[in-house]
């Protein structure tokens, strides 16, 4: 072998070392990647923001993959955990979903039952209305005979709001008087059988029925005299 083959021999010999120097570099910094990434797990991320109090459904999320060790514990990782649960305040497009984003929706306490009515849009709930509020309930009557002066009552106290439904239009041929609004919103209420005896006989005979949002903690009872008003008693 002469000088120029044993070069060209060493030469390749180098090459073979530098090849396998190379990958061997190669794997050892995708294992030391995969050591820091580790193995990926499922996650979800909202697909549009979500208002407080808002119950929660699978479509609002989208699935996602990420590395274990980037989720928080607190992440969701399975949408059967949002079965009765509610937003407990503004939840952001785009943000992964966390357990203490939501809490369980109001349930009924011995002794009561659900009661769902409708109430006017624009001046019975304002948007003020959420899952958990407590509420005083109006209602105002027309005189019982021609010449009586209407009325406004107080027909429930105190009363829970377990859901707040979807702004719904109104046939605007049911009432010929014009006086019905356009818009109502289902709201289911947590009630004893003769307060939901009341709110059912306010929303079918009151002219309107109102809701008047309690300050937590607030005193929610009125004494008998202040149930009732009337303009011409106003001293």
């Amino acid at each position: 072998m002469n000088s120029r083959q044993r070069r060209g021999v060493i030469i390749l010999v180098l090459s073979v070392i530098c090849a396998l120097g190379a990958f061997v570099g190669v794997l050892s910094v995708i294992g030391d990647v995969k050591s820091k990434v580790g193995p990926e797990v499922t996650a979800y991320r909202l697909r549009t923001d979500v208002q407080p109090y808002t119950a929660l459904s699978t479509s609002q999320f989208e699935k996602i993959s990420m590395p274990r060790r980037w989720l928080s514990p607190t992440a969701v990782t399975d949408l059967a955990q949002l079965r009765g649960k509610i937003a407990v305040t503004t939840l952001q497009r785009g943000s992964l979903l966390q357990s203490d984003m939501m809490v369980d929706r109001p349930a009924l306490r011995p002794g009561q039952q659900e009661v769902a009515i409708m109430i006017d849009a624009a001046t019975g709930v304002a948007g003020k209305i959420t899952p958990g509020a407590t509420v005083n309930v109006y209602a105002t009557f027309p005189g019982q005979r021609q010449g009586d002066p209407a009325q406004s009552k107080i027909i429930v106290t105190g009363a829970r709001v377990l859901d707040v439904g979807h702004i719904t239009a109104l046939d605007p041929g049911a009432d010929n008087r014009g006086q019905q609004p356009s818009e109502a919103v289902p709201i289911t209420f947590a009630l004893t059988t003769i307060d939901a005896q009341r709110i059912t006989y306010a929303e079918s005979f009151a002219q309107r029925v109102r809701l008047a949002l309690v300050a937590p903690g607030s005193d929610t009872g009125v004494p008998a005299k202040d149930r009732t008003y009337e303009l011409a008693n106003d001293k």
